[in-house]
């Protein structure tokens, strides 16, 4: 009895498939081809790992190695520096400062980089272009030009001596990327959701609170990402603006562990290395938020 059900031919696996065929070996061209282009791609990168990674072992080196080793190995593992530099040199209030500067301009650029940048992306006025061609020049102006004035600015009102002053000067340089950002990315949200909530009776300021603003999540973590780490590392306008030692940031804090006839390079690591974390996990936090943020405002405006 024939079977009533269509006959299939087997057909051959393709290169490269799970099959009864062996794969077909490749040519000595085409090898010696695929090696070189393995060489250029992690040569390249184990370079960059080397100059990029050695710089912080060295720096841990010195932070957990006893004082007067010189292993290259942190062992035994000390904590002494860590000690030393936080009650010592007063290192705890100026990590305070710095926290204080960096979280209150990320907050004051956020928010003011959300209203003006909503401004831009959905309003019309004369002078629009203008505007944003004058805010990417002031990206072009290095912040040593600025020192005098802003001094004299703050002088005047009485705002020298005061972590207020480093947070003004931080949100003021670098509000301009950050509002060319947000518009960026308030202009990838369709106006389309707005006027929906408009029809259910929202004003406008309601239709940005819930229907705009959730959906800039990426853009607000990147925003304020960039406000942090510029205030934080912001060395000038700290050495220019504060005196006082009790109002001194990290920055400058670890510029004063470097002595005129010496320095203790365990206690300076040391605050190297508690410098860097807010920054290590702030990026471990964001990283996700941030590659999000940064491919929306990539693809249009």
């Amino acid at each position: 009895m024939t079977s009533l059900l269509p006959q299939t031919t087997p057909t051959r696996p393709e290169a490269g498939d799970k099959g009864e065929y062996p794969h077909r070996p490749l040519s000595p061209m085409k090898r010696r081809a695929r090696r070189i282009d393995r060489i250029l791609t992690y040569v390249p990168l184990a370079l960059f790992l080397i100059f990029t990674l050695v710089p912080f072992y060295w720096m841990l080196l010195f932070a957990f190695r006893p004082s007067g080793s010189t292993s290259l190995v942190p062992w035994p593992i000390t904590f002494e520096h860590f000690e030393t530099v936080w009650n010592g040199s007063g290192f705890g209030i100026y990590f305070k400062n710095s926290l204080f500067v960096a979280v209150m301009s990320l907050l004051t650029s956020t928010v003011i980089a959300l209203l003006g940048g909503y401004a831009l992306a959905r309003f019309k006025f004369g002078g629009k272009t203008l505007f944003l061609v004058a805010m990417l020049c002031t990206q072009f102006v290095p912040g040593a030009m600025m020192l005098i004035p802003l001094f004299e600015i703050f002088n005047a009102v009485g705002l020298t001596d005061s972590l207020w002053s480093l947070i003004i000067s931080d949100t003021v340089f670098h509000l301009p990327l950050s509002l060319i950002l947000m518009s960026g990315f308030i202009r990838n949200v369709p106006v389309e959701l707005e006027e929906a909530a408009w029809v259910d009776g929202c004003t406008r300021i309601q239709a940005f609170r819930l229907v705009v603003l959730p959906l800039l999540k990426p853009g607000i973590v990147a925003v304020g990402s960039f406000a942090f780490i510029s205030a934080w590392n912001n060395f000038l306008f700290a050495i220019m603006f504060i005196s006082s030692q009790d109002q001194f940031t990290v920055p400058v804090g670890l510029s004063y562990l470097l002595g005129e006839f010496g320095a203790d390079f365990g206690a300076l690591a040391a605050g190297g290395v508690i410098a860097i974390i807010p920054v290590v996990l702030l990026f471990a936090y964001v990283q996700k938020f941030l590659v999000q943020g940064l491919s929306a405002g990539a693809v249009k405006g």
